[in-house]
């Protein structure tokens, strides 16, 4: 298993698991936030790679973690960003605030891309983002009535100020909330007025439509 472990390595042509980061391990919640590198150097006082494979061998000995793993660089998210049919959405699950180091995306994601890639760099224009990020996913996804701004559709809509808007998460600080975004209706009713949660959980399962 070792011996395979290096392999892959040597596959993807990595020389450790720095790119590895320990989002929420229970068993031993001192090693959130760090990678395999440095969680090795920690508990075993050796980060090399030996140390490292034992250390992910007595983590899943002990249950597994949630980790994130950087393995996407900064040109190519810019280059697959620009094709039209890339869809904008976070496979982040259900953040519980302050609990372990999670991928930032969980609070940030969408306003990243309307921060950083449309409002600085303008890799994007603002229309074609928010088309990734609605009708574009909705119709791929056969979501009928969502994603769009009519009348007969689900009132989705969210209200935001192009030139505030940001995302505060970071992956060594990430429970921190978007900012800039005024009012955010789901269902017709108020989940966030003045960048503030309403309480309100209007939101419900949504089942695709069968294909025509």
């Amino acid at each position: 298993m070792v011996a395979a472990m290096k392999e892959r390595l040597q596959e993807g042509r990595r020389a450790d698991y720095a790119y590895a980061v320990i989002a929420s391990y229970a068993h031993d919640p001192s090693l959130n936030g760090l990678n395999i590198v440095e969680a090795a150097r920690k508990q075993r006082g050796s980060d090399s790679l030996d140390d490292q494979i034992e250390l992910i061998l007595d983590i899943l000995n002990h249950g597994g973690a949630s980790g994130i793993f950087h393995g996407i660089g900064e040109e190519d998210l810019q280059a697959f960003l620009q094709h039209p049919n890339t869809m904008i959405a976070s496979d982040s699950g259900v953040r519980k605030f302050a609990a372990g180091v999670p991928h930032p995306r969980g609070y940030g994601n969408n306003a990243r891309v309307l921060a950083r890639y449309v409002r600085d760099l303008k890799l994007l224009r603002l229309e074609d983002a928010i088309r990734r990020m609605t009708s574009l996913p909705a119709a791929t996804f056969r979501l009928p009535d969502r994603g769009v701004l009519r009348s007969g559709a689900w009132a989705d809509v969210v209200v935001f100020d192009p030139a505030k808007i940001q995302d505060a998460a970071t992956f060594k600080d990430p429970h921190h909330y978007a900012i800039g975004f005024a009012w955010v209706l789901v269902n017709g009713v108020p989940v966030v007025k003045a960048d503030a949660h309403t309480g309100a959980r209007p939101g419900q399962a949504l089942r695709h439509a069968a294909p025509r």
